[in-house]
């Protein structure tokens, strides 16, 4: 079986977050390992098989850019961060739509606990375009994400607010192949100053 670009699962990370429940900290340029946080989250994406990374970036963008080595990542700039995830996962999808990839692998910046491990289930579950994967914790859907690409424009004109995909999923939950993951990972966020002790 010969490779196509329709196998290849683009990763897309969702780095914009202001960090409101932190203080206005944006979430990207918070310290894990001695890096900023989307550092790690693209290594992650990266040993986990997605050799293409999409970034989306949001608040302090130009502080990102500055600060975090994303050397080879396609960086895009969400100017209507504010308005939740929905227009972040809005512009990570209309970014990846003349690359050819056959789906996107979401993974979100807040979610340090979700490693290569989780990222590589996801992925290597991935059929055709037509493919819908989540991770699993207990059997409760969670991150990261795969959507085939026949589901970007769907996905792209439900995602409002801070909701993203949820509705989309839950609309398509028959079709989303869950992958159990919770052996493998942590799936806590980074959302107010008590999680910043998930931080290394």
């Amino acid at each position: 079986m010969t490779t196509t670009e329709t196998d290849e699962v683009a990763g897309l990370l969702l780095a914009a977050g202001g960090g409101r429940r932190l203080g206005g900290r944006p979430k990207a340029l918070l310290s894990h390992r001695g890096r900023p946080l989307v550092e790690h989250a693209v290594r992650m994406l990266r040993a986990g098989g997605c050799d293409r990374v999409h970034v989306v970036l949001g608040a302090a963008a130009g502080d990102v850019r500055a600060r975090a080595e994303l050397d080879g990542c396609v960086l895009v700039e969400n100017p209507e961060w504010a308005d939740g995830m929905g227009s972040s996962l809005r512009a990570g999808l209309g970014s990846l739509a003349d690359s050819g990839a056959g789906a996107a692998l979401v993974l979100l910046v807040d979610q340090p606990g979700i490693g290569a491990a989780a990222v590589g289930r996801v992925r290597e579950a991935y059929r055709s375009p037509g493919s819908l994967v989540a991770a699993a914790y207990d059997g409760e859907r969670g991150h990261p994400v795969l959507f085939g690409r026949d589901h970007w424009a769907g996905i792209a004109a439900s995602a409002s607010g801070d909701r993203g995909a949820r509705a989309y999923l839950k609309e398509h939950a028959a079709e989303v192949e869950l992958v159990e993951c919770g052996d493998v990972a942590d799936a806590y966020d980074i959302d107010t100053a008590a999680d910043l002790q998930h931080l290394e």
